[in-house]
């Protein structure tokens, strides 16, 4: 394997860029298939959920910071992304979903990201 060549001005650059220009990464986002999760019993549904999700990205904050610290360019925002909860609750045959979203709230602070994204429906699918 070959080794990439980095030149004294593009370091210079990018110092210049984090210091004087504030380059951040926005976000870094991990996606997670919950269509697993599906389950006729709510109860259980909500405890899959929570489940995978605090085993999959339970290192992805300390993971995001690691990568602050290597190269020295903050990581503002680590969230998650679900599939659509409607695609998951709609096995338990509930009406409110309410639950499941305070369980992917538990699941985000849990790990501790900025932010879940999930709680949705496909409106094309009725």
């Amino acid at each position: 394997m070959t080794g990439v060549s980095v030149t004294g001005h593009e370091i210079l650059e990018t110092i210049r860029m984090v210091e004087i220009e504030n380059l951040d990464v926005r976000t870094i986002t991990m996606g997670i298939s919950l269509r697993d999760c599906a389950d006729g019993d709510s109860e259980r549904a909500m405890k899959k959920i929570y489940d995978k999700i605090t085993r999959q990205a339970r290192d992805l904050v300390k993971v995001g910071e690691e990568i602050e610290a290597e190269y020295g360019i903050p990581i503002v925002n680590k969230r998650i992304s679900v599939t659509p909860l409607s695609l998951v609750a709609e096995a338990s045959g509930l009406e409110d979903c309410t639950d499941f979203a305070r369980t992917l709230d538990r699941a985000a602070e849990a790990v501790g990201v900025n932010f879940i994204g999930g709680f949705s429906a496909l409106v094309e699918k009725g």
